[in-house]
């Protein structure tokens, strides 16, 4: 990867759907390279998926989980990525050992979330934070 790479991808960050012949007039390219560029980052696992950003209105929070020392994490990870409202699941270091970044409707649906995390045998402890605001970097 190179500086035009990490140039097409801060520009897909803000906004997967830019067109190609705008990010090429913002990175001083043609479309066919940047398409090209984008082809290629896809196939090798650099742009793992085009999402979308929302403001539903929802509350959005960010669930820490600590679990066991001899848990296997990718395991515990897999799970829990496919719970309703989970938008994330980041494996961190530090105290806990994967956050769960979470859209749902109301508070009762976070705390749902936070029990059925706290009933996996594996978890030992969870924390909450609720996210009050967030800008695109």
């Amino acid at each position: 990867m190179d500086e035009l790479d990490r140039r097409i991808l801060d520009i897909l960050r803000r906004d997967a759907r830019t067109p190609n012949t705008e990010i090429a007039a913002e990175v001083g390219t043609s479309e066919g390279t940047v398409r090209n560029r984008v082809e290629r980052m896809v196939d090798e696992g650099v742009i793992e998926r085009f999402t979308v950003a929302t403001r539903t209105g929802n509350l959005k929070a960010m669930i820490e989980v600590t679990v066991a020392v001899d848990v296997d994490t990718n395991d515990v990870s897999e799970l829990m990525s496919e719970w309703k409202d989970v938008d994330f699941v980041w494996q961190v270091s530090g105290e806990e050992d994967i956050v769960l970044v979470v859209d749902a409707a109301d508070t009762r649906a976070v705390n749902d979330l936070i029990t059925r995390a706290r009933e996996h045998d594996d978890v030992k402890s969870t924390k909450t934070r609720l996210i009050l605001d967030e800008r695109l970097g």
